[in-house]
């Protein structure tokens, strides 16, 4: 199904979803007008494809576009912006606060698939098989076309951002061997170590790790997390992998950090771009994807069929829920919202 022009008018509340790359909108459709709304899907690539629509809606729902202060002020009914997926970056929080309007987002629906995703890119390069299947298929047969490949037992992985995803990966990376260390600083001590995980400084993380997965959120301090200061401060031929949020890393220090030696090999589920959330995109733009020994998946790695259900099932039912007067699942800023109207 497209997008459907805005130009329905009923007594129904009108939900509103921005962009999805699904298919469909049935699933939604289904959960929201059982609850009795109305449902309009976009394809917004811009916040300004979203004005008309604010204007009147009760909910909004999105999953790459943008919905920022311009289009929430133009809010008139709006009770609730529901994000699929767990990161809000891209909902301006603040002035939906302000503005008494409930953000919701959608939570431990693909904590399984991320770590899996995450595992499976450090051990495809710390095992070198890029290098062995470009060779094989040139008809080279050599254990040496990956040479140097070294024995993952007794090595060290950092995580960044030891939460359920993080704490997941960690448990899986264990059962090969590799000693976990994890910079986050907001988990405590004690439950880090009951993972058998030693938390640690930043500049700690940086000098011990051999692998570095970063599971980071997108926030005004994880914004370039690492840069040309931290690359030069790993070990030389360490392996980074980013399943979280692709601006944590600065690409064109990475692209400096992997020519120059620094670091052996990158795997990132996602380009500091994010080219999911821009109107157009060329992979020219960004030197990294000229590399060999970087590998990039396009923001996939929460996608189970089973989990991109859950989100679709989950993100529309805590609408439904506000719509109805129940009281939604997940929240982002409720609490805010209740220390405001006190």
């Amino acid at each position: 199904m497209g997008s459907e022009s805005y130009s329905k008018r009923t007594d129904r509340p009108k939900v509103v979803i921005t962009d999805y790359d699904f298919g469909d909108v049935e699933v939604e459709r289904e959960i929201l007008e059982a609850a009795g709304a109305e449902v309009i899907s976009l394809q917004a690539k811009s916040e300004a494809d979203l004005f008309e629509a604010a204007a009147d809606c009760a909910a909004m729902m999105n999953q790459y576009a943008r919905i920022g202060g311009e289009t929430i002020r133009r809010m008139q009914k709006c009770e609730v912006i529901a994000r699929y997926g767990v990161g809000v970056d891209i909902v301006d929080v603040a002035t939906a606060t302000e503005r008494g309007i409930l953000v919701t987002n959608v939570q431990n629906y693909c904590t399984e698939e991320v770590a899996d995703h995450a595992i499976s890119l450090w051990l495809t390069l710390a095992r070198k098989l890029p290098d062995y299947d470009r060779a094989t298929h040139q008809g080279i047969w050599r254990w040496q076309s990956g040479q140097p490949v070294y024995r993952l037992r007794g090595r060290t992985m950092g995580v960044v951002s030891l939460g359920k995803i993080g704490q997941a990966i960690a448990s899986r990376a264990q059962a090969f061997g590799v000693n976990v260390i994890a910079f986050d600083p907001f988990l405590p001590a004690d439950v880090a170590a009951s993972l058998g995980v030693e938390l640690v400084s930043k500049e700690d993380l940086l000098a011990r790790s051999d692998y570095l997965l970063m599971q980071a959120p997108m926030t005004p301090d994880t914004r370039h997390f690492l840069s040309d200061a931290e690359f030069a401060a790993m070990k030389p031929g360490a392996i980074l992998v980013n399943t979280g949020r692709g601006p944590t890393v600065d690409n064109k220090a990475l692209y400096r950090a992997l020519t120059e030696g620094t670091l052996a090999a990158a795997g990132l589920d996602d380009p500091e771009e994010e080219p999911a959330k821009r109107a157009s995109w060329d992979p020219a733009d960004n030197p990294i994807f000229t590399l060999p020994n970087v590998l990039v998946t396009p923001h996939a790695a929460y996608y189970s069929e089973e989990s991109i259900r859950a989100a679709r099932v989950t993100a529309a039912t805590q609408v439904a829920k506000v719509l109805t007067g129940q009281a939604p699942d997940y929240t982002v800023n409720a609490d805010a919202l209740a220390k405001q109207s006190a």
